[in-house]
């Protein structure tokens, strides 16, 4: 008669505990995350409403997919203003985060990948409120960023929070906190599965994942974009028409698109990080820097203002989503365009380079999406019976934007799919991440990214076992001949052993020469003192059994655990089918030059593939 299984087989059968306890965790993370990306973006609104609408009469359209929260006021426009009014919201912010949390200044998603890499994931608790309040001021005042850093510190900071009151393991907390950072992109943006993936991307600049994260990661952005939807609505952020990839030649001007946002990743990071250091080299303190860099970003929209008489140029400040709107729909010129991506670079470069608060994802999408606009339009012009809809081009744009900028081009391809609501353009998407991305290999928008995971400090104890893996007991170099004692030595003789070996273990074995204990160093040292013994005491008396014996089967991996777990420097090696037959030691050191030697080839094979790439 079969046997049921019991409630504890099915929940060790199953693992239950780890799948309630992540379960668990990534939900409260999700709703927090949720909550906060509702907050900022109430926080966002209130800002706009009543310093860019209210003062300066400047009002920014948004999305097809996002209703403002507060009607238009009548206030005509006022360009003049603008200066002052970006001005103002820039020194608030700086203010602010210069008197609680420093480390708000600037695009917040580069400060989680520090925390990860180089601060077992910790978050201060002000560091969310401050960031979110401070950007909201820089955005909500016209300052041109973004809304993933300011999201992304607040799902982080909360993640991290709630491990600390768990007491969890630091691997826990970074998990924890790229949850919370996947929870908030994920659900201001309309984009759960690109938040997942974002999570687990952004952290390396080469083609890796930190793949703990996906699974927590998804559940706490999926529960993030419930609760934020169910305030401000389900659907896509931008309403896209009916595109369609319908022929292989379309791949020819695809791939030219490929090039200018490569190319132009590559102007924005110079400039973004130029005006940074020219912002660092000001002799004026840190907190009135935000608002020069405000009032230079409101002399820039001016400008662009005054000389090209047209409104929509004036979305280099704030989000400038509704440029991008206007464009998939191919409603801007060339010259339009190309004033609002290289207006936007310059203007993101001064609110946010200069220690305003915000993101680059945004502002990278207006970009991107403006390039591939001019490319759309110029595509269909050179080739009409191939291109059918140039904003096809403005969507594949911000796509491959941001996958060379930021280094992220799985988890920004679908994260526009998912913003635009969009399918049909996958291919074409991949295509131009993934050229952008090999084009575009020697500069990285987040400085704090690193190559791959062997790179991280958060992973330096499992890059050790994983270089080891492999390799066994019996691969290690010869070395010399194993000493032994004879279980009949007396006290004297086993300490003239002791003294004239390097060795720190000793096999004591038998007539037979089959082992019948082991002796270490710090056991005979507690003894030396009673040398008057003499032969009254033999090696065989002091001999204690073995705590562990490796084969030549064994892995290193293994050795190593077992040198972590005893906390000694060698351990012995007996034959596999036979513990009694000695067959060497092996040692700390010994690990420590393999896994050197291991890492050099390893770094050479890498060296080598980069400068083929090259």
């Amino acid at each position: 008669m079969p046997v049921r299984p019991s409630v504890t087989d099915v929940i060790r059968r199953f693992n239950l505990h780890a799948v309630g306890r992540w379960f668990v965790y990534g939900s409260l993370i999700g709703v927090v995350a949720g909550a906060g990306a509702i907050a900022f973006q109430v926080l966002c609104q209130v800002g706009s409403h009543f310093l860019l609408d209210l003062l300066a009469g400047f009002r920014p359209a948004g999305p097809a997919g996002e209703a403002p929260l507060f009607a238009a006021t009548r206030t005509p426009l006022r360009p003049w203003l603008l200066p002052l009014v970006v001005g103002f919201g820039g020194l608030l912010s700086g203010v602010l985060t210069s008197r609680f949390a420093p480390e708000a200044a600037g695009h917040g998603t580069d400060a989680a990948i520090d925390s990860f890499h180089r601060r077992r994931g910790v978050v201060r608790g002000r560091v969310p409120l401050v960031k979110a309040i401070a950007s909201a001021l820089t955005l909500g005042s016209g300052g041109s960023g973004g809304r993933e850093g300011p999201i992304a510190q607040i799902g982080a900071g909360f993640g991290s929070a709630l491990a600390g009151w768990l007491k969890l393991s630091d691997r826990d907390r970074r998990v924890l906190m790229l949850a919370g950072v996947g929870a908030g992109v994920g659900s201001i943006f309309r984009a759960p599965l690109a938040g997942a993936l974002f999570a687990a991307e952004i952290l390396y600049s080469e083609p890796d994942f930190e793949s703990d994260v996906i699974i927590p990661a998804a559940i706490s952005t999926i529960v993030a974009y419930c609760v934020f939807s169910f305030w401000f609505g389900f659907g896509s952020l931008f309403s896209t028409p009916a595109f369609t990839f319908h022929s292989a030649v379309e791949l020819v001007p695809y791939t030219v698109l490929a090039v200018v946002v490569a190319l132009g990743s590559g102007l924005f990071v110079e400039v973004f990080y130029g005006v940074h250091r020219l912002f660092d080299g000001l002799p004026v303190a840190r907190w009135a820097r935000p608002a020069i860099g405000g009032a230079a970003t409101g002399l820039v929209a001016m400008s662009l203002n005054l000389t090209m008489g047209r409104p929509a140029v004036l979305d280099v400040l704030s989000f400038g989503y509704g440029s991008i709107q206007h464009a998939l729909y191919g409603r801007l010129a060339i010259g339009v365009l190309l004033a609002l991506a290289l207006g936007k670079m310059l203007t993101t470069s001064l609110s946010i380079s200069s220690g305003g608060s915000g993101g680059v994802f945004g502002p990278s999408m207006v970009i991107g999406g403006s390039l591939g606009g001019v490319v759309g339009i110029l595509a269909q012009r050179v080739m009409p019976g191939v291109v059918a809809s140039p904003g096809a081009y403005v969507v594949v744009g911000m796509a491959g934007f941001f996958a060379a900028a930021a280094k992220t081009p799985i988890s920004t391809l679908v994260m526009v799919s998912e913003m635009t609501g969009n399918y049909q353009l996958l291919l074409p998407s991949l295509w131009v991440c993934a050229l952008a991305y090999l084009l575009s290999r020697h500069w990285r928008l987040y400085r704090n990214q690193l190559p791959t995971r062997f790179d991280s400090p958060a992973h330096r104890g499992n890059m050790f076992v994983d270089l080891l893996q492999g390799i066994h007991v019996g691969d290690l170099p010869p070395r010399p001949p194993v000493q032994m004692i004879p279980e009949t030595a007396g006290l004297g003789e086993v300490i003239g052993t002791l003294i004239q070996s390097t060795q720190d273990l000793f096999p004591v074995v038998g007539r037979d020469g089959r082992l019948v204990g082991t002796l270490s160093a710090g056991d005979v040292r507690q003894l030396m003192e009673e040398h008057h013994l003499g032969n009254l005491v033999i090696a065989g008396d002091l001999a204690a059994r073995p705590r562990v014996t490796l084969t030549p089967q064994d892995g290193l991996e293994s050795a190593l655990q077992e040198f972590v777990r005893l906390d000694v420097d060698e351990l012995l090696v007996v034959e596999a089918g036979d513990p009694g037959k000695v067959v060497g030691l092996i040692s700390r050191h010994d690990l420590i030059s393999t896994y050197n030697r291991r890492r050099l080839e390893v770094g050479s094979v890498t060296q080598s593939e980069h400068g083929a790439e090259g």
